[in-house]
């Protein structure tokens, strides 16, 4: 009996460690062998987004400032649609005023940074903003259901509530990296995580964060699969159409060409002396 449980644990510490090589080759290894042969060019969107961050956080600290970012990006669940939708990308460079702010910027440029590396700009940037835009509109729901729903539905009063941030994008694109590169360990400590915080504090923040990682893993499991019918229809409408094949010219009949018979017209010949 002994020996079957040694026999278990030593598979189990081999599963594990395979485990860990595996993600730490395709998570780690391989952006930073991308990062190499592109140098800093290849993390430019990671650069961007934590400099929005300190940039944002930095005109929030004086009261004109503050009211600028509002109108810039601030979003709550009682906007108007049109409104929230134009301030969401905004949105994902205002701070949280509940969240540490260096904190979250060294997530967010991580996650960017790996994303980047790993999936090119813009499925990042596709990725990033369709789960940030999950969670916005997973607020507007929860609001408008109101206080019940299983713990679903939240009072009006969290509709007032600044819904800013990049923790939904952060947590999407560890998400969805995990996802398509089969990583339990990395979709373990991100997306367990928010499904541990939703649980343990059932607020707006957490709602949303679990919405990103649902999202997130739909994305990732329609990774690399034929597009849909409507999206091969615009991608055939933006693409230009190829030219047309040439075909030989075709000869056009004209006058005829009347040639000298040299029987009735016979050349002269010059014979030497």
């Amino acid at each position: 009996m002994r020996d079957d449980w040694s026999q278990v644990a030593a598979g189990a510490a081999r599963f594990a460690r395979r485990t860990l090589r595996g993600e730490w080759h395709v998570i780690v290894v391989d952006p930073i062998r991308q990062l190499v042969r592109s140098g800093l060019s290849g993390i430019v969107l990671a650069f961007v987004a934590a400099f929005g961050v300190v940039f944002f956080h930095g005109i929030a600290q004086h009261p004109v400032g503050r009211r600028l970012v509002w109108h810039l990006g601030g979003v709550t669940a009682d906007l108007p649609l049109w409104l929230a939708l134009l301030r969401t990308p905004v949105s994902l460079y205002v701070p949280a005023l509940d969240l540490p702010v260096w904190a979250g910027i060294t997530q967010l440029f991580l996650a960017f940074a790996l994303a980047e590396l790993a999936l090119g700009r813009g499925r990042t940037l596709a990725v990033a903003y369709l789960t940030t835009l999950a969670g916005t509109m997973t607020a507007r729901v929860t609001v408008a259901l109101g206080p019940g729903w299983w713990g679903f539905g939240l009072p009006p009063e969290a509709g007032r509530i600044l819904d800013t941030g990049p923790s939904a994008a952060v947590v999407g694109l560890f998400t969805y990296l995990s996802v398509i590169r089969r990583a339990p360990v990395v979709f373990t400590l991100t997306g367990g995580s928010m499904v541990w915080e939703s649980v343990a504090v059932p607020n707006l923040a957490g709602r949303e964060h679990l919405i990103a990682v649902a999202s997130a893993i739909v994305l990732g499991l329609l990774h690399g699969r034929r597009l849909p019918v409507p999206a091969r229809l615009v991608a055939r409408l933006v693409t230009p159409p190829p030219p047309p094949r040439s075909d030989p010219p075709v000869r056009r009949p004209g006058p005829p060409v009347h040639r000298p018979d040299p029987q009735r017209h016979p050349v002269p010949s010059f014979r030497l002396l």
